[in-house]
């Protein structure tokens, strides 16, 4: 069975006999991972100040640059608007991407994925005939806090996953957790960066208690789960003293 070659992997050193045999795969038109994400990521948060300022052509004249008279819908523009701007701080800034580029065709389905669904929790929670949450500032608080405590967790993963490779190296290696509370996760699942993004979405659904949203976290939580699982078998087969605590993405479960 054959076996695909790293990118920074020479030829010279590979342990094959005097003779090997190559397949070469043409990938097709490629493009870089943080231009990916730099074109994902801000997608989103402009599309999201076309409903949020309700422009003509959304919900009609008769609704025009009015704003929401809920105080949650400034909160939720703010949140959704430091989320995506976090996310594209950390491609320019913290991110080191073991692969250098993906197959162009794929940033198609990717914006379209985040592109539209930005597009459609924005105009339910913008809608004039919007609703607050039913538990009013209690609830909305509380939304708030969990909110802020996920996305500084997940922030802090990202920068440890990022201080494995401050050599430029590209070699795999266990994360473990450092002085830093937020990242005490790794004692306990592989993919910690997951589990405080699927939080973020929870308590953005908590906040705004739309249905659009809590659609859009379940499917969040279904495809990082996917991921998570992944990545924790390639830690299990690749490191025989991996941890044997952790979990893919929830503590003790999954």
């Amino acid at each position: 069975e054959g076996k695909s070659l790293r990118d920074e992997e020479i030829l010279q050193h590979l342990p094959v006999g005097t003779t090997a045999t190559l397949y070469f795969k043409d990938l097709g038109p490629q493009i870089g991972w943080t231009t990916v994400f730099l074109i994902e990521y801000t997608g989103p948060l402009f599309i999201y100040f076309l409903f949020y300022f309700r422009m003509p052509f959304v919900y009609g004249l008769d609704e025009r640059f009015t704003s929401s008279p809920h105080p949650v819908v400034n909160l939720a523009c703010i949140c959704h608007s430091f989320h995506y701007i976090k996310r594209l701080i950390e491609t320019v800034f913290v991110h080191r991407f073991s692969h250098g580029t993906m197959p162009l065709r794929n940033i198609v389905k990717n914006c379209l994925y985040y592109w539209g669904f930005a597009a459609w929790l924005a105009y339910y929670i913008n809608h004039p005939l919007y609703t607050p949450p039913s538990y009013g500032k209690k609830q909305i608080n509380f939304a708030v806090i969990m909110f802020l405590l996920c996305e500084a967790g997940n922030f802090s993963i990202h920068v440890a996953l990022s201080d494995l490779r401050r050599n430029g190296s590209k070699t795999r290696k266990i994360p473990y957790p450092t002085k830093n509370p937020f990242t005490w996760l790794f004692f306990f699942v592989s993919c910690p960066n997951y589990t405080y993004e699927v939080g973020t979405w929870i308590s953005f659904t908590i906040m705004t208690q739309c249905v659009p949203v809590g659609l859009f976290t379940l499917l969040c939580f279904i495809q990082m789960t996917i991921w998570a699982k992944d990545k924790h078998c390639t830690y299990l087969r690749e490191f025989k003293d991996y941890p044997s605590l952790r979990m893919p993405i929830i503590p003790f479960l999954l």
